[in-house]
């Protein structure tokens, strides 16, 4: 199945979508910060990043703008999963190339069908 980077400074979420994507037969690595999943995003190959919009050091919209201007990983999925149920910041997450939203708590089976979606779309847009 797909490669996926959640980024989330919430263990405990972290630890749900992992438990979750896993149990869908994804592969899944978890990070705590925007500045991490930037690493290993040089060195790792991954289908889709699953970030929370709210994170300290660097926010998740932040994160966006750099996957979405390097060349090496402009066309990964990219779904903001956040708290906030604020328009405006649905708004930011699109503009900043996010390809999907999710307000948390997210059930798994909504989480599960918008990572689906975004991943065959992926897929059939190659």
């Amino acid at each position: 199945m797909a490669k996926i980077l959640v980024v989330d400074d919430s263990s405990v979420t972290r630890h749900l979508l992992s438990y979750t994507l896993t149990h869908k037969g994804h592969h899944v690595i978890a990070l705590a910060c925007g500045n991490e999943a930037l690493e290993l995003l040089t060195t790792e190959a991954v289908d889709m990043v699953i970030a929370d919009l709210e994170m300290p050091i660097m926010d998740g919209i932040t994160l966006l703008k750099h996957i979405r201007s390097s060349e090496r990983t402009f066309a990964i999925q990219l779904l903001m999963l956040t708290a906030s149920s604020n328009e405006q910041d649905r708004e930011d997450a699109q503009a900043a190339g996010a390809n999907g939203f999710l307000t948390k708590p997210a059930s798994s089976r909504d989480l599960v069908a918008a990572v689906e979606r975004l991943l065959h779309h992926s897929h059939s847009a190659l």
